[in-house]
């Protein structure tokens, strides 16, 4: 697994763990930084989709919510929900990832962490905020 994976899975750890606890990511994340418990320190990149989800988080979930055609964002498992967001973040918010790595992390995590049909799911949801990446960015 390359070092830009962990980081995604580690990304994705923290953003589900807050969800589940109901607490700011940005607070897990420091938290996880300044006591990294049994687990070793946090990628410099793991900070980076935290925060850049963090920060991003309204208007990600306003795509979601627009994209996700049959969904409701409560009604997604929570896994999916935050792999989303960490591939929307990537896709529209950061120019060092190209577009189809983005999605092709998401859905390989997908695979391995959620339900059979996820990575369809994750697929087609980010499949469709590439398709429409030069609208959004307006």
């Amino acid at each position: 697994m390359g070092a830009r994976t962990k980081a995604r899975k580690r990304a994705l750890d923290v953003l589900f763990e807050a969800e589940q606890r109901g607490m700011n990511p940005v607070t897990l994340l420091a938290e996880r930084i300044t006591e990294p418990g049994t687990e070793a320190a946090l990628p410099q990149y793991s900070v980076e989709l935290v925060e850049g989800v963090a920060a991003h988080r309204r208007r990600i979930d306003e795509l979601i919510s627009t994209h996700a055609h049959g969904w409701t964002i409560e009604r997604m498992p929570a896994v999916d929900r935050a792999l989303v967001r960490l591939g929307i973040w990537e896709v529209l918010f950061n120019d060092d990832v190209p577009d189809a790595v983005a999605v092709d992390e998401a859905v390989e995590l997908a695979r391995g962490l959620s339900t059979d049909e996820s990575p369809t799911f994750v697929n087609g949801l980010l499949g469709r905020i590439v398709d429409l990446k030069p609208t959004l960015l307006l």
